[in-house]
């Protein structure tokens, strides 16, 4: 990996001109035409739905037909296709001049949640009591207007440990209820709390849970201080980069005073969450694992010294059409790995990685470097991903995200960084899951004594859920599911009568349909639909613990 940063910085630059080279090659080339529909520039309604948070409105994209005719009934001329990057030059450099704050665009998003409402600042004497920085936003809500409530959400900067440490907040609470238990969500790399803004009402909908989100440290809208591993050897990088990451949460788990908690994590919020249940163990009570990255092992990824591998469907985060995998076509999962078939020995081998990805990889050059370098281009090159994440959904809520994405692409690096620490190119995890999931909620609480036994963890359930169309392979969860229920018979067999009474581990494996890897975001229903029914199975155990106790 490169030592010094002016290296990455001149390496990034090469990439953005080569870019460019090939971007031009595509609008001058007649064979790159496509048929792909045009944008131009509408204006967008002014209204604000009341008790909603006001949020910075501008033109908005909206596609063209393909097939438009002009007044006179001829086929309207179509411009050159503008390849990966559909956003055009001077519409990007208009977003980047008029780019709202990331605290405004993150509450732009959060503006598109039916019924929550924002809590009421009891006191403007502390910027502690305002829910939001820079909006207070002080409005009521009452089950008139929330059919499923009353429910109030709040955004608060937590503050941890250590120079310009803290982490970024939003929770949701149902008014006059107590608080059973508590869900806390992880996002996946690089990408921040916002993402879940389909997810937010309808999991609140559970009586008896208070919902967090949290953006890791160093990424979204938390504090980026700089990320650095002073380890020598391979094992313990890793185990400094996890720690940078789950030191932090654990800290806030104690500043917010929670005990036990549920704990969602996507991609490498999957990761990481498994990496905090096993160094802090006792506060998990289930943990559900969405798409989780590094489950299964790869020789080349935990083997430094060896070459990386040559094939993997990685590549499929930045190129798939969202609308393509939300309409279901095909059941990748399900018809392969679920029913454990043998993958087809003339079917396409998976494209192979470009030299380019290897080198930054290897070399720690983040992609949103790339971004923050391209200056008034960077909407255009952010555009190149979300134009195929987000083109499921309405033309306001696809810019709305797009903008959102941008304010946390541009950001300073912090904990991007730490990704080719953890994961070889391709996502394959330098310390596999697969390899220690078995550990997981059979850990030591308190070591023993001489005056009183060891206290364990006496298992609970892992969920595992994967989109139907998902690059991340479902055969890892299975594998995974495996050696979870393995666990649990080798102690039923060889545990003492109170292990066996108490045990409460369990393992599954969830499909969601027409969902790729952002499954909450591809199919939010179903989604949250598995979600609350593990929510609600989490309640009752806790109900019948407090009763037993």
């Amino acid at each position: 990996m490169l030592k010094s940063p002016s290296s990455a910085v001149a390496q990034s630059r090469k990439l953005v001109t080569t870019v460019a080279r090939i971007q031009h090659a595509d609008n001058i080339n007649p064979s790159h035409k496509a048929n792909t529909p045009t944008e131009e520039s509408v204006p967008v309604p002014s209204s604000i739905p009341i008790g909603r948070p006001p949020r910075l409105r501008r033109p908005m994209l909206a596609p063209r037909r393909a097939k438009e005719q002009t007044p006179e009934g001829k086929p309207a001329t179509q411009p050159p296709s503008m390849g990966m990057f559909p956003l055009g030059y001077k519409e990007a450099v208009y977003q980047w001049w008029n780019s709202v704050t990331p605290t405004i665009a993150e509450r732009n998003v959060i503006s598109c949640i039916p019924y929550l409402r924002e809590a009421v600042a009891l006191s403007t004497s502390s910027g502690a009591d305002i829910p939001s920085a820079e909006h207070p936003g002080e409005t009521q809500t009452s089950t008139k207007i929330d059919p499923y409530g009353p429910r109030v959400w709040k955004s608060t900067m937590v503050a941890l440990s250590g120079k310009n440490r803290a982490l970024n907040e939003f929770s949701v609470e149902r008014i006059a209820e107590p608080v059973d238990d508590t869900l806390v969500m992880l996002h996946g790399y690089g990408a921040g709390l916002g993402f879940y803004y389909k997810n937010f009402e309808n999991l609140s909908r559970s009586e008896g849970w208070k919902i967090y989100a949290l953006d890791w440290l160093g990424m979204g809208n938390s504090t980026r201080p700089p990320f650095k591993v002073c380890a020598k050897d391979q094992a313990t990088k890793i185990t400094e980069a996890e720690n940078w990451f789950i030191d932090a949460l654990e800290e806030w788990r104690k500043i917010r005073k929670i005990e036990k908690f549920t704990l969602l994590g996507h991609s490498l919020g999957g990761y990481l969450g498994v990496s905090y249940a096993l160094k802090y163990p006792g506060h998990i009570n289930k943990l559900i694992l969405a798409s989780p990255v590094g489950v299964p092992e790869d020789p080349y990824a935990v083997n430094a010294d060896m070459p990386e591998p040559t094939e993997s469907s990685f590549q499929e985060e930045f190129s798939t059409d969202q609308q393509t995998t939300t309409e279901g076509h095909g059941n990748r999962a399900l018809n392969g790995n679920m029913k454990g078939q043998e993958p087809d020995a003339n079917a396409p081998k998976k494209r192979p990685y470009p030299p380019w990805l290897v080198w930054l990889w290897d070399a720690n050059v983040s992609p949103f470097s790339i971004i923050r370098l391209a200056g008034p281009l960077g909407p255009r090159v952010t555009s190149g991903w979300t134009s195929r994440r987000f083109n499921h959904l309405t033309p306001e809520e696809k810019q709305t995200l797009h903008d959102y994405a941008y304010s946390i692409f541009k950001q300073r690096g912090s904990g991007e960084y730490a990704l080719p620490y953890l994961l070889a190119p391709g996502a394959h995890a330098r310390r596999p899951i697969i390899n220690r999931i078995q550990r997981v909620g059979r850990q030591v609480i308190t070591p023993e004594t001489g005056s009183s036994p060891a206290v364990k963890e006496m298992g609970y359930p892992i969920v595992f859920m994967y989109g139907e169309n998902d690059w991340m392979d479902v055969a890892g969860g299975l594998a995974a599911e495996e050696k979870l229920k393995q666990a649990k018979v080798n102690l039923l067999l060889h545990g003492t009568e109170e292990e066996k009474r108490k045990d409460n581990g369990a393992a599954k494996v969830i499909i969601v349909s027409k969902a790729g890897h952002h499954l909450y975001l591809d199919n939010p229903n179903e989604f949250n639909d598995y979600v609350r029914k593990e929510l609600e199975e989490t309640r009752q155990q806790t109900i019948r613990e407090k009763r037993s106790s």
